[in-house]
């Protein structure tokens, strides 16, 4: 039977490494997009958005909430280094609810555009993550 084809990955925050894992194929919110990644990817490093990473093995999915930061695709390695980082089980009312207050903090002028553009990403997003089973 062949190896199974499969890439490692881990995801660190500053305060912490929040998961270490193998899959099949790993999906990352790019700062412009969603990037899948499997096995034998070309070397790579990008900015990150406001997101879910997901990753798949045999047929079982993952998840996990990523906030900006940057990936590198290395020899089959992918380290993403991230500001903010939960699993679906981490992500509570009190978590998300903060980031509403932070949301609803930005300024409404014109320079702010982005800054409020990611905040309701932020808040979609984990709102998005803790009602996934």
């Amino acid at each position: 039977m062949p190896a199974e084809k499969l890439i490692q990955f881990v995801v660190v925050t500053p305060e912490r490494q929040v998961l270490e894992e193998t899959a099949q194929a790993l999906v990352i919110p790019a700062h412009d997009g969603e990037l899948g990644i499997l096995r034998d990817r070309a070397p790579l490093i990008c900015e990150l958005g406001v997101g879910h990473l997901r990753y798949r093995r045999n047929g079982v999915s993952g998840h996990l909430f990523v906030d900006g930061g940057f990936a590198e695709v290395l020899n089959n390695q992918v380290v993403i280094v991230t500001e903010r980082a939960a699993r679906p089980e981490e992500i509570d009312d009190e978590l998300i609810s903060q980031a509403q207050r932070a949301a609803a903090a930005v300024p409404p002028d014109y320079d702010s555009a982005e800054a409020r553009e990611r905040a309701r990403r932020r808040v979609a997003a984990l709102t998005a993550l803790r009602a996934s089973p």
